[in-house]
């Protein structure tokens, strides 16, 4: 059995990448716990693990005292009884007794194991996270090993471990089955937590489209166009500011690419939402104007830092506005600016 053990540790350690020395040390903590349980609270347990000879036992220790001196006898016991036993024994030193586990009752034993068992999910734990740090703001591919037919919720097979999209954070509209490979944005890691997700996954938040023109444009890896800003309504609009930082580079033309391929791409994996690529400028009205497209706008006059009033042509007032106000709310998160739109 105890070869067993200790084989069971090596193989934990290769195929789960838990710690061998984590493990001896957990397993330690259990059996004490465990001879607590059976002896006493107060008693004092030695646990020996040799892991080179596949060695494990218990001790229960007792220090020497006095004759006549003995309050505890789970960890004490007189010198004339620790003389009975051996002569070498001395007033100060410990006595100890080997406790067969094999013994123990099933009461005693079932903490040790939960503690064992709890001690490998927390270290699977904390591999994932740190794991789960390195892609923090970044997307990964996953691939749908199981859709929840109540809630809409996918379990993803990150690689690392097994998370969860929730369906509020996929895109409206999108179906996935099992085995299909989608790309997630890894929102948040949380770290500090022993309960609930390790990781947060989104296809809605709008750094998913950031980081999907990051993979799909080189001028932007490269640094040459600047993304500086996005707004989105997952499933239905993103707006898109970028800036290039060569005048012989063009921004919009280069994220649309040739015969359109390079937003192509994007759009694919957006399901068919659609992104609007506008032209970022420092002057504010300028940026405006070109924000509120498709629609074409005649003025924009700041009425302070934050407040603009924008003019449109009749015809093209209910386009700048949007459905239900959409183009003009993407607008006010992009710009950071309220935009009031009237006809002429």
């Amino acid at each position: 059995m105890n070869a067993e053990l200790f084989n069971a540790l090596d193989l934990l350690e290769k195929e789960n990448g838990i710690s061998k020395e984590y493990m001896l040390a957990k397993i330690e903590e259990a059996l004490a716990n465990a001879c607590k349980k059976e002896v006493g609270a107060t008693a004092l347990i030695r646990v020996h693990l040799d892991p080179v000879k596949c060695d494990m036992k218990v001790f229960q220790q007792r220090l020497v005292v006095p004759d006549g001196e003995v309050v505890d006898p789970k960890c004490e016991i007189s010198l004339s009884d620790a003389k009975a036993l051996s002569r070498r024994n001395k007033l100060g030193g410990f006595v100890e007794t080997e406790l067969k586990t094999k013994t123990f009752r099933r009461l005693s034993v079932q903490p040790g194991k939960q503690m064992i068992i709890q001690a490998i999910r927390t270290a699977e734990r904390e591999m994932q996270t740190r794991a789960y740090e390195q892609m923090r703001e970044e997307i990964i591919t996953a691939v749908v090993d199981k859709v929840d037919m109540v809630n809409g919720n996918l379990i993803l097979d990150t690689g690392t471990g097994r998370a969860t999209l929730i369906k509020s954070e996929q895109i409206p509209g999108e179906v996935h089955d099992v085995g299909d490979r989608i790309k997630v944005f890894v929102s948040e890691v949380n770290s500090g937590e022993t309960r609930g997700p390790i990781v947060n996954l989104s296809r809605v938040h709008p750094n998913f489209v950031r980081r999907l023109f990051e993979l799909e444009i080189p001028e932007i890896q490269d640094g040459t166009i600047l993304i500086k800003g996005v707004s989105r309504e997952a499933g239905s609009r993103t707006k898109i500011a970028v800036q290039s930082r060569d005048e012989n580079v063009d921004a919009v033309g280069s994220c649309i690419g040739k015969n359109g391929m390079r937003i192509g791409a994007i759009l694919d994996e957006l399901g068919g939402e659609k992104v609007d690529i506008i032209k970022y400028s420092d002057y504010i009205e300028d940026y405006i104007a070109e924000a509120l497209s498709p629609a074409k706008v005649i003025s924009v006059v700041m009425e302070d830092e934050r407040t603009a009033r924008v003019t449109v042509a009749p015809d093209q007032l209910s386009l700048a506005i949007g459905r239900e106000g959409q183009n003009a709310k993407l607008v006010a998160r992009l710009t950071g600016c309220k935009i009031d739109i009237k006809a002429d």
